[in-house]
């Protein structure tokens, strides 16, 4: 990531304090949701109180899904479906990620967060996944710039190869969201 900032120059203008992207759900993998639970029990350690107000966010986020979550709820795992992403996408498209701290703007689970919120904003891939650049950045930018400051952050596949061992190994499948990651680690 270091690379793409220093590929991107004055073109990146994600800067701390900036929430244009740290809204509305997305799904993230059993790999992303254990970094985020590892990541909330460190919080715990050294900040009792802050821990508790992301949990407090993630059980408030989920409340607001209620029954109109598409997937099996206990779990917390999506629905795969076409139709079931579309309903996901539609849940409180504006709602604020659990993780982002709203006095400060920051995100209290930054070294924990998923693969979605460590590529978004410069032009990186992960694999076969192209990652569309942050709307903010880039401005006046054409294609041609913006390619050439791209970077592949997992050339050898390592995330996806986790992610699969990690489903094999706890037998839990599919999808899920942040807020659904967190309350799942209580």
């Amino acid at each position: 990531m270091a690379e793409a900032a220093r590929k991107s120059g004055a073109w990146l203008v994600c800067r701390p304090g900036c929430t244009d992207c740290c809204r509305g759900p997305f799904p993230i993998t059993q790999l992303d949701a254990q970094r985020l639970r590892e990541g909330l029990a460190e919080l715990e350690r050294r900040d009792r109180e802050r821990a508790a107000r992301v949990r407090e966010r993630a059980r408030q986020a989920v409340a607001r899904m209620g029954s109109d979550f598409p997937g099996d709820a206990a779990s917390g795992v999506l629905g795969e479906d076409e139709e079931a992403e579309e309903r996901f996408a539609a849940l409180a498209d504006d709602d604020p990620c659990p993780a982002l701290d709203p006095s400060t703007g920051m995100c209290d689970l930054y070294a924990a967060r998923p693969i979605t919120c460590r590529i978004f904003g410069p032009p990186v891939r992960c694999g076969s996944e192209a990652v569309g650049v942050c709307e903010l950045c880039f401005q006046g930018a054409s294609d041609e710039e913006i390619a050439a400051c791209g970077v592949e952050i997992d050339p050898q596949g390592l995330e996806s190869r986790l992610s699969d061992e990690l489903e094999e190994s706890t037998g839990v499948r599919g999808e899920t969201s942040v807020a659904l990651a967190l309350v799942t680690a209580q």
